[in-house]
């Protein structure tokens, strides 16, 4: 069951990627895809290539994906190690979620930080007490890693 629904998703993903994202398959590995996202207009990640790895556990869609960023990137919900705060990779996961939610979600998430939840305190309290700073400093990485 697993397999055709991933089957089914990587063939929708394909014929209507969601605005700013693309994915697929790693090598030849089912459970294991990668995505890459172009950072969002009218954010400090535009312009910037974000590769991500996908990895599918084999209860999916009843768990959910682990999603963790490749390339670097500034943002007070992402670790540096790639992490990812996001409520539909945890507790507000749910079987009628699929690859393409998750990945517009991550696109949400890059338009609209969430500093009252972060992974990255230092990066959310600037956030909040000096966006521009902020700004400056995601400009600088995207340009940088991305």
């Amino acid at each position: 069951m697993t397999t055709k629904r991933l089957e089914r998703e990587l063939k929708s993903i394909q014929m209507t990627p969601p605005d700013n994202c693309s994915a697929g398959i790693k090598d030849t590995d089912i459970f294991v895809w990668e995505a890459t996202i172009m950072g969002p207009t009218d954010t400090p990640y535009f312009g910037g290539i974000f590769k991500l790895n996908i990895s599918i556990p084999t209860d999916y869609p009843f768990k959910p994906p682990k999603v963790q960023f490749i390339t670097k990137i500034y943002h007070p919900n992402i670790s540096p190690q790639g992490a990812i705060c996001l409520d539909i990779l945890k507790d507000k996961w749910s079987p009628a979620l699929n690859i393409s939610n998750i990945l517009l979600s991550i696109c949400s998430l890059l338009d609209d930080p969430n500093p009252d939840d972060p992974l990255v305190p230092d990066i959310a309290d600037l956030f909040k007490r000096n966006k521009e700073r902020y700004r400056q400093n995601a400009i600088m990485y995207t340009q940088k890693f991305a």
